[in-house]
């Protein structure tokens, strides 16, 4: 019996040991662990790579979000439209800014059904965060255009989405900033928690820039309060060895979820991605929809397949909102998904074997 990983970064580790561990001894000599030239030097790649005037580092995605709100003044009475089906980051920190979350369900590509944000908008209103879920981006000409109609902020949640595209535009750069995480995970994984803020908005950029660092651009010279939210040397020095292999292991992801359509396809009881004609996705994850769901994840994990399932509780159904007193039946797509979605192996070593053996399996299952 094969043991496939869910993900494994060990092989990737494996494949650039020598250019990880050089890097981690280069800071380690120098003791350069908070702030300092490795930090700079990965934030100048990152934003040389992504064509934007900006890139703020900071500890995780999740602040990647609070300090994106903060750094607009967003706060009490205030509200934010964000999506019903994400990671809890996206709508905690909103309510951490004080604000409060209004959620959107969600439409067949997994992202925020465009066509229900207007409903959503009223006085109250001062930002949109669409999340780019499972590494397809949500539909951000109409996004972008509803925001320039209601003069509202454009947050772009991207922790599933390094480097995916809408019309050819990197997502990130469409919206006013662009938050990212580098969660071990992600397509761009740090070995630890990191995130970071991209933006082309100078002032901005000196707020956001100042909030993650208690408050100040010099030290002891405090401006404003703020939080201590810095990306280290060690993650900064990792990244930028991975940021060189992004390219390629983003190529590899996506012929990896060409594979399994391909072979899943023919399934009646399953229902592969569906990807917008006007979106690149990068297939942080590949996300299908079956019959017996639960079964079907058993199976495949007695047969040493490792599987998870994003997410298994769309947000407005999570205890911690039965405060906003929501009715479930707004979010119709999300609740019926909920037992359908199942995430299969997905990353850049990947072989095609073993492709093969999980979707022979399905096949199996299914018979």
């Amino acid at each position: 019996m094969k043991k496939i990983p869910f993900v494994d970064l060990k092989i990737q580790y494996k494949n650039i040991k020598n250019e990880i561990d050089n890097a981690i001894q280069i800071v380690l000599n120098e003791t350069a662990f908070i702030k300092g030239k490795y930090v700079e030097e990965f934030e100048k790649k990152f934003a040389k790579q992504y064509g934007v005037k900006h890139c703020i580092s900071c500890g995780n995605g999740t602040d990647a979000i609070y300090i994106s709100l903060k750094a607009l003044d967003i706060g009490l009475g205030d509200e934010v439209i964000t999506v019903a089906n994400s990671w809890i980051s996206t709508s905690e920190t909103i309510s951490q800014s004080g604000a409060k979350p209004i959620f959107v369900d969600i439409n067949e590509y997994y992202n925020i059904d465009t066509k229900k944000i207007e409903k959503k908008i009223n006085s109250k209103t001062k930002a949109i965060i669409p999340v780019h879920l499972y590494g397809q981006p949500a539909e951000m000409s109409i996004i972008k255009k509803i925001c320039k109609k209601y003069n509202l902020f454009l947050i772009e949640d991207c922790a599933q989405a390094h480097f995916a595209q809408w019309n050819e535009k990197k997502v990130g750069t469409i919206g006013d900033m662009g938050t990212f995480s580098f969660f071990p995970g992600k397509n761009l994984g740090a070995y630890g928690d990191a995130g970071c803020i991209i933006t082309n908005d100078d002032k901005f950029a000196v707020k956001a820039r100042m909030f993650a660092n208690h408050g100040s651009l010099i030290k002891h010279q405090h401006k404003i309060e703020g939080i201590n939210s810095r990306l280290d040397g060690l993650q900064a020095a990792i990244l930028s060895v991975k940021l060189k292999y992004i390219d390629k292991w983003t190529e590899s992801r996506i012929k990896n979820a060409k594979l399994y359509t391909e072979l899943l396809s023919s399934i009646q009881n399953v229902q592969t991605p569906k990807i917008h004609s006007n979106a690149k996705h990068v297939f942080h994850l590949y996300v299908i929809r079956c019959d017996s769901r639960d079964k079907l994840n058993q199976y495949l994990n007695a047969n040493g397949v490792s599987t998870s399932i994003h997410y298994p509780t769309p947000l407005p159904l999570l205890k911690a909102y039965d405060y906003l007193k929501l009715d479930q039946n707004d979010y119709p797509v999300s609740k019926n998904y909920k037992n359908q979605i199942l995430s299969l192996p997905m990353f850049p070593e990947l072989s095609k074997g073993e492709i093969v053996y999980i979707t022979d399996l399905i096949k199996d299952f299914y018979k």
